[in-house]
């Protein structure tokens, strides 16, 4: 399966990191180079600054646009492939999954990720190897960091876009519920920022830990944002009541074991 590691061509410690991650796990991955703030045009930051639930960051318009080009490469390429960011830390089984979930039908994306939030997932799983499972996905609000997206999936989240406009990666993908999607588990993926809080020994390179988004605070808004934003929490409340008849809202295990 082709992996696309979206990265910045300045990230060298990052690309440094995935290289011998990659190297490791004997994977064969190419780096797509991420959009940066400089590809971001005054016109094009005016048009998405104001699309989500709050006013975007050029840095954050710009990661979604990097989450976009590889879209539109699996669409052009026709096939599957993972998508990581690079501060994605893999686990030892990653390999065999992505071999066991190449052919899969009827799918558009399957999550590797976790960030330690509860999930809606389906009560029944399927055995993927690797003392794995694959759990239909329902409701997710966890990063975009790892996931396997299929040309069909790619479609359906750009059409998204084309509807709802844009949004943080992760959100775009959450708010697209015509994408059928699948969770891996125990959680085959985290970020390096997430390491403390699964309690794993932080032994990559501090810069590679550190967030591109920044830490700063991130401003709220006008009036018109904040009835954007009980509007969302109003159809995401209703649509947690339907999907509660038909699966269960918990935590995605992970096995520290695999890292």
């Amino acid at each position: 399966m082709n992996i696309l590691i979206i990265s910045l061509s300045s990230a060298i410690e990052r690309r440094d990191f995935q290289q011998m991650q990659m190297d490791k796990l004997k994977l064969d991955f190419e780096f797509l180079g991420a959009t940066s703030i400089n590809d971001i045009d005054a016109i094009t930051y005016k048009k998405h600054a104001k699309d989500w639930q709050r006013p975007l960051k050029n840095t954050e318009v710009a990661c979604y646009y990097s989450h976009h080009h590889a879209w539109e490469k699996i669409i052009q390429n026709n096939k599957p492939a993972l998508i990581l960011e690079d501060d994605a830390l893999l686990s030892d089984c990653v390999p065999s999954l992505l071999k066991n979930l190449l052919n899969k039908k009827n799918i558009d994306l399957i999550n590797f990720e976790n960030r330690g939030r509860k999930k809606f997932v389906a009560k029944k799983s399927e055995s993927i190897g690797c003392n794995s499972k694959l759990i239909r996905l329902y409701q997710d609000r966890t990063g975009a960091a790892g996931y396997i997206l299929y040309p069909n999936g790619a479609k359906k989240l750009i059409q998204c876009e084309q509807q709802k406009g844009i949004a943080l990666a992760d959100a775009h993908i959450t708010a697209c519920h015509s994408v059928k999607a699948y969770q891996v588990e125990p959680t085959p993926i985290i970020q390096l920022d997430y390491r403390e809080h699964y309690n794993l020994e932080n032994t990559i390179y501090k810069n590679a830990s550190e967030s591109i988004l920044g830490t700063e605070d991130k401003s709220q808004g006008s009036w018109i944002f904040r009835i954007k934003r009980i509007v969302f929490q109003l159809k995401l409340g209703l649509r947690q009541v339907v999907l509660i008849t038909k699966s269960e809202r918990r935590y995605i295990k992970i096995r520290k074991q695999d890292f």
